[in-house]
């Protein structure tokens, strides 16, 4: 990559990482319109999105025709950044210092996201020349950091392909797993009445420590079995909340989060099952029944190691950086699941380390960047080329 490319690229992902996108509470729009407009400047089909939300938009860019179809992924929020006194350069300014670059977002993932505009940019002549052939879509998509259904909107309403690429950072290893995640809520009931009068009704919170017991029992079962790539299931409780307003009243209600980890192996309806039968097992030993629901929802991603897709990202990962070949799993959950739903060939690979994600002075090489750029350029035109051999 020329120098001149070089300090481009570098200096879009900065001005991704200027834009404040921190969700809660999702404002991730000035990202959206600055995306755009420059795919219009660089002459490239692109378009706003206003589902699911109608005031936090999605971008579509799409370069070439016909089949195959890349897709490229990336989520426009971050994180908040927390107390900014302990950052050693504000987290918007994505400062460059000795070759990296700092900010909220640098890693997670606005340089994902460059990169894969950049890429964008780099193909279309050649696809208009007809050295390649195919299309290269470009998803810039709202809520991967709530797990709210962005991604999984726009796979709804059509926009997919014949893979995919998550640009989350991977150090551009190719994950071709990852877990599943499912957060339920457990409503705990009781019988409020004055707290000075405790005998006359239920409290919810003392049957929370049946229930916190009945789930720790839970999930060191569920520990006891391990994936080879992505590790062991989880069940853990992250979230409890008294419905009560008055200390001096016992709670109608207490509600539990369960944040419950899913192996690819694993569907959801069949943990949908295990939960109700861990609170039924409860009414049958302590005579009262947890109600729940399922809130959110990533099912567990599996792709074929053996796909074009795969292979190709792993090849010229090592040609560019002798990044081992052998495919990983995730222990986290990413949108390369509303792909894998539709059995679409799907990896998560990007540039930076995922351990730098929603850290203070969260920070990505430069060198990682270009050299992400130059990995995802020579494998999407091995992959369109009208001549492969």
């Amino acid at each position: 990559m020329d120098k001149s490319a070089a300090d481009e690229l570098v200096t879009l992902i900065q001005e991704l990482v200027r834009i404040e996108s921190e969700n809660p509470p999702g404002n991730e729009r000035k990202v959206a319109e600055y995306i755009v407009d420059w795919f219009e400047t660089e002459g490239i089909d692109v378009e706003l999105v206003h589902e699911p939300f109608e005031d936090r938009p999605q971008v579509v860019a799409t370069v070439g025709s016909g089949e195959p179809t890349v897709v490229l992924n990336g989520h426009m929020d971050v994180i908040e950044p927390g107390d900014r006194s302990k950052w050693t350069y504000p987290p918007y300014e994505a400062t460059i210092e000795d070759g990296v670059m700092y900010g909220r977002g640098s890693v997670d993932m606005k340089s994902g996201l460059g990169v894969g505009m950049y890429t964008l940019k780099h193909l279309k002549q050649r696809l208009e020349a007809g050295e390649l052939e195919g299309t290269v879509m470009m998803q810039a998509v709202v809520g991967g950091e709530e797990a709210e259904p962005g991604t999984k909107t726009l796979v709804e309403l059509g926009y997919t392909g014949d893979c995919a690429v998550v640009l989350e950072p991977t150090r551009m290893q190719t994950a071709t797993s990852e877990k599943g995640t499912a957060w339920y809520r457990i409503t705990v009931p009781g019988e409020p009445v004055h707290a000075s009068r405790p005998e006359q009704g239920i409290n919810a919170n003392d049957r929370v420590r049946t229930v916190m017991d009945h789930l720790d029992e839970y999930d060191s079962v569920l520990r006891k079995r391990e994936d080879e790539l992505v590790g062991k299931r989880f069940a853990t409780v992250t979230q409890i909340n008294s419905s009560n307003e008055s200390v001096s009243v016992l709670p109608d209600e207490v509600v539990l989060t369960l944040d419950r980890r899913i192996l690819p192996d694993e569907s959801v309806e069949e943990v949908d099952d295990d939960i109700a039968a861990q609170l039924e097992a409860i009414e049958q030993e302590h005579g009262f029944r947890p109600s729940w629901e399922r809130l959110t929802t990533y099912h567990s991603g599996f792709a074929d190691p053996e796909s074009e897709i795969v292979t190709t990202l792993q090849e010229e990962s090592w040609n560019m950086r002798k990044i081992d070949r052998e495919p990983i799993g995730l222990i986290f959950s990413t949108d390369m699941s509303h792909f894998a739903e539709r059995d679409i060939d799907a990896v998560v690979w990007g540039p930076g380390d995922h351990q730098q994600a929603h850290t203070v002075d969260e920070q990505i090489p430069i060198e990682d960047i270009t050299d992400g750029f130059e990995i995802l350029d020579r494998s999407l035109r091995r992959m369109l080329s009208r001549n492969p051999s």
